[in-house]
C-alpha cells in the first residue's frame, strides 16, 4: 500500500472576470507521505493558501478548480459534491487557520466545540466524545485541560487557542492536515512550542501535513521537503535540507539570501528588487525574470515548464539549460 497520502496532479485554479482568466494556482503537482510534513513558503500572492482552500474545498466563487487532479489516499476529491466534500472536510482533512480566535465560535466552549466535531465525524456518543474531546485538549498541551473544558475562546491566551484550534484539526483523526500559517500571531517562543506540537503528532500518528507559511526559519524548523511557490507556480520542490542549503532556482536563493542566520554574522541582509506582480498583470515568459538578475532572452519570452514536465526540482530556464548541457 501506498504511503503517499496526498497527491496533488496540475492542480489548476481559476477566476473568470471581465478582463479575462486569472490563474492564481498554475499546475501545481506535489505528494506528501504519511508521517511528512510539506512545507509551502512563498510570498504574499504566491498562491500558498489558494493551494489549500482548493484541496480542501474551500474556493469562494467564481473561484474553481478547472483542472488537474487531488487525490487523497488515491481518490479523486476535486470537484466533489458539496455534501460529499463537507463528510471529508473534519474527518479525513483537518484545517487549520492563521487566526485561532476567528477559527472557533466565541458562543460555545471549547470543550464543547471539539465533542461536537468528533459526535459529527466518528460513530459515539456525547460521553465517549466528551473524553475523546479531554483527551485531545490533553494531548496538545492544555494545561488543567480538565477544569478548562468548560472555558470560552477568549479565556485563553493566542498560543493556547492555537493549540485548541489544532486539537479541532485532530479530534476526528485525519490523515491530513493543512496548517494554513499556524504560526504567524504568535511571538516566537509559542511559535517553537506549535512547531514541536506539529512535528510530535505527526510522527506519532503519521498524519501527512501541508504547513503553509511565509517563514524559511518556520520551514527549517519543521519541515521534511518543501515546496516553494511564486505567482501561483511552483519555482522549486525538493527535500528541505537540499533546498535551502543548495537552492537552485533564482527565487529561493533570493528567499534564502533575505532569511536571517545568527550563524553568518551578516549586518545586512540581501533584498529581491521589486514585487510580487498581480494575477492581471503577469509578465510574458517566466514570471519572475523582472526581478531575476540572471534572467535571459529565453526567460522572458517563454515560461518555464512545469515541475511535472521537467527533470529537475526547480521550474527555471538556467536549470533546465545547465541539465541539459552537462555530460
Amino acid at each position: 500500500m501506498s504511503d503517499i497520502v496526498l497527491s496533488v496532479k496540475n492542480l489548476l485554479v481559476e477566476i473568470p472576470t471581465r478582463k479575462g482568466i486569472l490563474r492564481p494556482v498554475d499546475r501545481v503537482s506535489f505528494d506528501i507521505k504519511k508521517g511528512e510534513i510539506l512545507g509551502v513558503v512563498g510570498e504574499s500572492g504566491a498562491g500558498k493558501s489558494m493551494t489549500g482552500n482548493a484541496i480542501i474545498g474551500l474556493l469562494d466563487p467564481p473561484a474553481h478548480i478547472a483542472g488537474g487532479e487531488v487525490l487523497l489516499k488515491g481518490q479523486p476529491i476535486q470537484n466533489l459534491p458539496k455534501k460529499q466534500m463537507q463528510k471529508i472536510r473534519g474527518k479525513e482533512i483537518g484545517m487549520v487557520f492563521q487566526d485561532p480566535l476567528t477559527s472557533l465560535n466565541p458562543l460555545i466552549p471549547i470543550g464543547e466545540q471539539l465533542s461536537e466535531t468528533i459526535r459529527t465525524h466518528l460513530p459515539v456518543d456525547k460521553h465517549t466524545a466528551d473524553k475523546r474531546a479531554l483527551s485531545a485538549l490533553e494531548e496538545v498541551g492544555i494545561p488543567a485541560a480538565a477544569s478548562r473544558f468548560r472555558n470560552y475562546p477568549h479565556q485563553f491566551s493566542g498560543g493556547m487557542r492555537q493549540r485548541v484550534v489544532i486539537a479541532l484539526a485532530l479530534c476526528a483523526e485525519p490523515s491530513l492536515v493543512i496548517a494554513d500559517e499556524p504560526t504567524t500571531a504568535l511571538d516566537v517562543s509559542v511559535q517553537a512550542q506549535i512547531i514541536s506540537l506539529l512535528k510530535q503528532l505527526c510522527r506519532e500518528r503519521g498524519t501527512a501535513v501541508m504547513l503553509i507559511t511565509h517563514d524559511m526559519g518556520v520551514i527549517a524548523e519543521a519541515s521534511n521537503s518543501v515546496a516553494v511557490m511564486y505567482a501561483g507556480r511552483l519555482a522549486e520542490l525538493g527535500p528541505v535540507e537540499k533546498v535551502l542549503t543548495d537552492p537552485e532556482q533564482p527565487y529561493t536563493k533570493g528567499l534564502m539570501a533575505s532569511t536571517p542566520l545568527a550563524s553568518t554574522g551578516k549586518k545586512r541582509l540581501n533584498q529581491i528588487p521589486g514585487a510580487m506582480p498581480t494575477l492581471g498583470a503577469l509578465p510574458s515568459g517566466c514570471a519572475f525574470h523582472p526581478r531575476c538578475e540572471f534572467a535571459f532572452e529565453k526567460c522572458r519570452q517563454d515560461p518555464p515548464p512545469t515541475l511535472s514536465d521537467c527533470n529537475g526540482r526547480a521550474a527555471c530556464w538556467l536549470v533546465t539549460e545547465n541539465l541539459e548541457n552537462k555530460p
